[in-house]
Protein backbone atom coordinates (compact mmCIF):
# COMPACT_ATOMS: atom_id res chain seq x y z
CA UNK A 1 0.00 0.00 0.00
CA UNK A 2 1.12 3.71 -0.46
CA UNK A 3 0.26 6.77 1.35
CA UNK A 4 -2.65 7.27 -0.50
CA UNK A 5 -4.38 3.95 -0.78
CA UNK A 6 -5.75 2.50 2.13
CA UNK A 7 -8.34 -0.74 2.71
CA UNK A 8 -11.10 -0.17 5.50
CA UNK A 9 -10.55 -1.03 9.13
CA UNK A 10 -11.40 -4.64 9.64
CA UNK A 11 -10.92 -5.59 6.20
CA UNK A 12 -8.53 -8.11 4.77
CA UNK A 13 -6.39 -6.93 2.07
CA UNK A 14 -6.48 -9.06 -1.16
CA UNK A 15 -3.67 -10.49 -2.02
CA UNK A 16 -3.39 -9.12 -5.22
CA UNK A 17 -5.00 -5.61 -5.29
CA UNK A 18 -4.90 -4.96 -9.32
CA UNK A 19 -6.18 -8.52 -10.21
CA UNK A 20 -9.08 -8.28 -7.92
CA UNK A 21 -10.14 -4.43 -9.14
CA UNK A 22 -9.48 -5.51 -12.79
CA UNK A 23 -11.70 -8.87 -12.25
CA UNK A 24 -14.42 -6.75 -10.13
CA UNK A 25 -14.52 -4.26 -13.38
CA UNK A 26 -14.58 -6.66 -15.96
CA UNK A 27 -17.22 -8.56 -14.35
CA UNK A 28 -19.21 -5.32 -13.70
CA UNK A 29 -18.54 -4.26 -17.51
CA UNK A 30 -19.64 -8.14 -18.62
CA UNK A 31 -23.63 -7.36 -16.65
CA UNK A 32 -23.93 -4.13 -18.06
CA UNK A 33 -24.43 -5.93 -21.29
CA UNK A 34 -28.30 -6.47 -20.13
CA UNK A 35 -28.61 -2.65 -18.36
CA UNK A 36 -30.57 -0.97 -21.30
CA UNK A 37 -29.71 2.43 -23.02
CA UNK A 38 -29.46 4.39 -20.07
CA UNK A 39 -26.38 2.46 -19.05
CA UNK A 40 -23.17 4.02 -20.84
CA UNK A 41 -20.85 1.16 -20.40
CA UNK A 42 -24.06 -0.91 -22.55
CA UNK A 43 -24.18 1.62 -24.88
CA UNK A 44 -20.04 1.38 -25.31
CA UNK A 45 -20.75 -2.46 -25.78
CA UNK A 46 -23.79 -2.40 -28.57
CA UNK A 47 -23.43 0.84 -30.24
CA UNK A 48 -21.60 1.65 -32.75
CA UNK A 49 -18.56 0.62 -33.04
CA UNK A 50 -16.16 3.71 -33.17
CA UNK A 51 -17.80 5.29 -30.31
CA UNK A 52 -15.62 3.04 -28.07
CA UNK A 53 -12.89 2.90 -29.86
CA UNK A 54 -12.53 6.26 -30.34
CA UNK A 55 -13.15 6.68 -26.50
CA UNK A 56 -10.47 4.34 -26.22
CA UNK A 57 -7.95 6.50 -28.23
CA UNK A 58 -8.87 9.55 -26.69
CA UNK A 59 -8.38 8.40 -23.29
CA UNK A 60 -4.62 7.03 -24.39
CA UNK A 61 -4.45 10.33 -25.78
CA UNK A 62 -5.15 11.85 -22.00
CA UNK A 63 -2.98 9.73 -20.12
CA UNK A 64 0.12 10.32 -22.51
CA UNK A 65 -0.64 14.43 -21.51
CA UNK A 66 -0.49 13.88 -17.93
CA UNK A 67 2.08 12.02 -18.28
CA UNK A 68 4.12 14.86 -19.66
CA UNK A 69 2.62 17.30 -17.19
CA UNK A 70 4.50 14.89 -14.62
CA UNK A 71 7.25 15.18 -16.28
CA UNK A 72 6.94 18.82 -16.37
CA UNK A 73 6.51 19.03 -12.58
CA UNK A 74 9.90 16.85 -12.38
CA UNK A 75 12.03 18.39 -14.38
CA UNK A 76 11.05 21.93 -13.40
CA UNK A 77 11.21 20.79 -10.12
CA UNK A 78 7.84 22.53 -8.72
CA UNK A 79 6.40 22.25 -5.51
CA UNK A 80 5.22 18.75 -4.26
CA UNK A 81 1.58 19.62 -4.17
CA UNK A 82 1.52 20.28 -7.98
CA UNK A 83 3.57 17.08 -8.48
CA UNK A 84 1.23 15.07 -6.25
CA UNK A 85 -1.95 17.05 -8.42
CA UNK A 86 -0.44 15.75 -11.85
CA UNK A 87 0.37 12.29 -10.14
CA UNK A 88 -3.29 11.94 -9.34
CA UNK A 89 -4.77 13.06 -12.80
CA UNK A 90 -2.49 10.72 -14.59
CA UNK A 91 -3.88 7.72 -12.18
CA UNK A 92 -7.36 8.85 -12.68
CA UNK A 93 -6.39 8.94 -16.73
CA UNK A 94 -4.85 6.15 -16.68
CA UNK A 95 -8.07 4.36 -15.00
CA UNK A 96 -10.45 5.53 -17.67
CA UNK A 97 -7.86 3.96 -20.34
CA UNK A 98 -8.43 1.13 -18.89
CA UNK A 99 -11.68 0.93 -17.98
CA UNK A 100 -12.32 1.59 -21.98
CA UNK A 101 -9.76 -1.29 -22.92
CA UNK A 102 -11.89 -3.52 -21.05
CA UNK A 103 -15.03 -2.59 -22.22
CA UNK A 104 -13.54 -3.28 -26.33
CA UNK A 105 -12.28 -6.63 -24.85
CA UNK A 106 -15.89 -7.44 -23.61
CA UNK A 107 -17.30 -6.26 -26.24
CA UNK A 108 -15.36 -8.88 -28.49
CA UNK A 109 -15.87 -11.64 -25.80
CA UNK A 110 -11.88 -11.62 -24.72
CA UNK A 111 -12.62 -12.62 -20.88
CA UNK A 112 -10.13 -10.76 -18.32
CA UNK A 113 -8.71 -14.24 -18.03
CA UNK A 114 -7.36 -14.67 -21.28
CA UNK A 115 -6.12 -11.08 -21.21
CA UNK A 116 -4.10 -12.23 -17.99
CA UNK A 117 -2.56 -15.05 -20.13
CA UNK A 118 -2.11 -12.87 -23.27
CA UNK A 119 0.13 -10.94 -20.71
CA UNK A 120 1.37 -13.63 -18.53
CA UNK A 121 2.87 -14.80 -22.91
CA UNK A 122 5.27 -11.70 -22.97
CA UNK A 123 6.86 -12.95 -20.15
CA UNK A 124 9.99 -15.26 -20.97
CA UNK A 125 9.41 -19.07 -19.27
CA UNK A 126 11.89 -18.68 -16.53
CA UNK A 127 10.02 -15.37 -15.16
CA UNK A 128 6.61 -17.12 -15.41
CA UNK A 129 8.10 -20.23 -13.74
CA UNK A 130 8.36 -18.24 -10.59
CA UNK A 131 4.69 -17.81 -10.23
CA UNK A 132 2.74 -21.28 -9.96
CA UNK A 133 -0.68 -21.15 -11.03
CA UNK A 134 -0.53 -18.44 -13.81
CA UNK A 135 -3.21 -18.75 -16.48
CA UNK A 136 -1.35 -19.05 -20.36
CA UNK A 137 -2.06 -19.11 -23.44
CA UNK A 138 -2.59 -22.33 -26.07
CA UNK A 139 0.70 -21.82 -28.02
CA UNK A 140 -1.35 -21.91 -31.41
CA UNK A 141 -3.28 -18.56 -30.03
CA UNK A 142 0.33 -16.91 -29.48
CA UNK A 143 0.25 -13.90 -32.03
CA UNK A 144 3.32 -11.83 -32.25
CA UNK A 145 2.17 -8.60 -33.88
CA UNK A 146 0.76 -11.31 -36.52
Amino acid sequence: MTLKTYVPEGETPQACQIGASLEVLANTISARRSAGEESYTYRLLTGDIDMVLKKLMEEAGEVALAAKDVNVQVVGACDSSAYDAAIDHLRYEAGDVVYHLLVVLERFGISIDEFAAEMNSRMRDDEISLHEGMVRLQPQHVNRGK
